[in-house]
């Protein structure tokens, strides 16, 4: 057991992302795998859950590096940069599948830097 867990801990945040996927599943071994990845695909199948899993790779370094608040900062600034309207990014923001929380906290965000470029 002690084996198994030092090899999901070098895998990090992905690796238990991929194991909750594969328990999830109900399949063992090869199969369990197979089904996990090619969910976390969706439509690209298991090479899309292999990129998944990359991405997470990069997502969970950038916010143990940076944190959560100013990653989510940084976007909606670039948003803003790329010529994104107010009402654009709240219309997504409200259709985004997160907690009403963190929607609140980008609605803040958005209105401060909004008040900033005035």
């Amino acid at each position: 057991m002690d084996k198994l867990v030092s090899k999901i801990v070098a895998l990090g945040v992905p690796g238990l992302v991929l194991l909750v996927a594969m328990s999830a599943t109900g399949f063992a071994g090869a199969a369990a795998l197979t089904t996990a990845l090619a969910a976390l695909g969706g439509p690209l199948g298991m090479l899309g859950g292999i990129a998944v899993l990359g991405l997470l790779v990069l997502i969970s370094g950038g916010l143990s590096k940076y944190g959560f608040d100013k990653i989510y900062e940084a976007v909606v600034k670039k948003l803003l940069e790329k010529g994104e309207t107010k009402d654009s990014i709240l219309k997504k923001i409200e259709n985004y599948p997160i907690s009403k929380d963190l929607k609140r906290k980008l609605k803040e965000l958005l209105d401060l830097l909004d008040s900033l470029e005035d």
